[in-house]
């Protein structure tokens, strides 16, 4: 197939995408009306949903190739749907949708539920949504919904991650850790465990890696890695990760008899010189740009934590798998504003072999099977005591931590986006397309 896609520009898509000469990407601006937004937010919403509509058309309709199929991935809803049933009636093309989540639940989390705006937006979803000539949704308990309550059917498409997420080689962990040597070892406050490695880093010397004579090995006394990706809105409550951060620093200390005279310093240089204990410490390396950003790093910048240090960042589309597939524990915060679609970050962590600790809602046990390839939470409370138990005797002798693994990593290899394509997706294609 030849496909083009169509989509606001933003960072790069990963080489693979950008190298495939059968796919071929159109960049559209991005929308700003900054000043009149500060006038009237209402006025605003509306002229850039107008400028979209207008624009997408101009490229569904004349930038690119007839196509035979126009799929659309729902949200954002307005006013993609009715650009997009537009062009396909203009080109005698079918017409697609694929369910990601609803977007009156997204926006709803702003306005509430019952917003005049939110209602019009439901409308407008549940209208055109209607009016496609097929549909993919990313979990059954959509796909049910859809059924009962939209008169939609869809067939359930579970999303996989592509092959470059992968379990990553001690080669690609002790390149990608040099590369982000100094965004790792620069604390975002004051000195913290991490940032006292600083002065040994070198050529063959990462927080996590070492290469002696060519051979390449990880650290006996390195900290644990524990990953996140987010786009830092409100569906997602990094508050509960900061607390349970904290509560581990403070058991931790608490189980070794450490009081709070202690001087973090000796510590810090003691495990930096190789004493190792039998509780790691943590690094978290929060991925993502987003609204929440700046508020959650000054939350960050005020604790005062002993075995405990974060780092936030975006990364480029190819260090990203890299770094789930170089981590110990990914970590999940995704609630879902519908409670029925499913992080796609957890998604892309099985894919590398990465065991998930995910937030708890309706649907999420049709991708991450407790005590299998992951745990869940409710509290930071729970979070904190998996973190201890998952931990305890890292990096050796931590077996609750070690069955993950092999259940993630069976996980991986189990789940192929080809063998989901061809099973669930290519057949409701052709279908439409005759």
């Amino acid at each position: 197939m030849e496909v083009d896609i169509v989509a606001n520009g933003g960072s790069d898509p990963h080489l693979s995408l950008r190298e495939n000469p059968s796919i071929h990407i159109h960049e559209m601006k991005t929308v700003n009306l900054t000043g009149i937004s500060k006038i009237s937010g209402a006025l605003s919403l509306l002229l850039k949903a107008a400028i979209q509509f207008v624009m997408l058309v101009w490229f569904l309709c004349f930038k690119i190739p007839r196509p035979d199929v126009l799929l659309v991935q729902n949200p954002p809803s307005v006013p993609t749907l009715a650009a997009v049933k537009l062009a396909s009636w203009l080109r005698g093309a079918k017409f697609i949708v694929d369910w990601h989540n609803f977007g009156y639940t997204l926006l709803g989390l702003s306005h509430g539920r019952s917003h005049i705006i939110v209602k019009i937006y439901f409308w407008f979803e549940k209208h055109f949504g209607r009016m496609a000539d097929g549909a993919f949704c990313v979990t059954k308990a959509m796909q049910h919904e859809l059924a009962q309550n939209w008169g939609i059917r869809a067939t359930v498409l579970y999303d996989q991650s592509p092959d470059f997420f992968h379990p990553a080689s001690l080669m690609e962990k002790h390149r990608l850790f040099s590369r982000l040597g100094n965004t790792i070892c620069s604390a975002m406050g004051n000195a913290d465990c991490i940032s006292v490695e600083k002065e040994v880093q070198d050529m063959n010397t990462t927080v996590f890696t070492s290469k002696n004579n060519g051979e390449i090995f990880l650290k006996p006394n390195r900290p644990a890695l524990v990953v996140s990706s987010t786009s830092w809105t409100p569906d997602e409550d990094f508050s509960i990760l900061l607390e349970a951060a904290l509560m581990y620093d403070r058991r931790v200390a608490a189980t070794l008899g450490e009081d709070d005279s202690m001087d973090e310093g000796q510590l810090w240089i003691d495990i930096k010189n190789g004493k190792q204990f039998v509780y790691p410490r943590l690094l978290f390396i929060i991925t993502g740009k987003g609204p929440d950003r700046k508020k959650y790093e000054d939350q960050i910048r005020r604790l005062k934590l002993r075995r405990v240090a974060f780092r936030t960042m975006w990364l480029a589309s190819e260090d990203y798998p890299l770094l789930f597939g170089s981590a110990d524990l990914g970590v999940s915060l995704h609630t879902s504003s519908s409670g029925l679609d499913l992080p796609m970050k957890v998604v892309d962590m099985f894919g590398c072999g990465l065991p998930v600790c995910a937030a708890s809602f309706s649907c999420i046990e049709e991708l991450v099977k407790v005590n299998k390839n992951g745990l869940l939470f409710s509290t930071s409370s729970e979070l904190a005591d998996e973190l201890m138990m998952l931990f305890k005797g890292f990096p050796e002798e931590c077996d609750a931590l070690k069955s993950l693994k092999e259940g993630a990593m069976d996980t991986a290899s189990s789940s192929k986006w080809s063998t989901e394509w061809e099973t669930n997706a290519l057949p409701l294609v052709n279908q439409v397309s005759g």
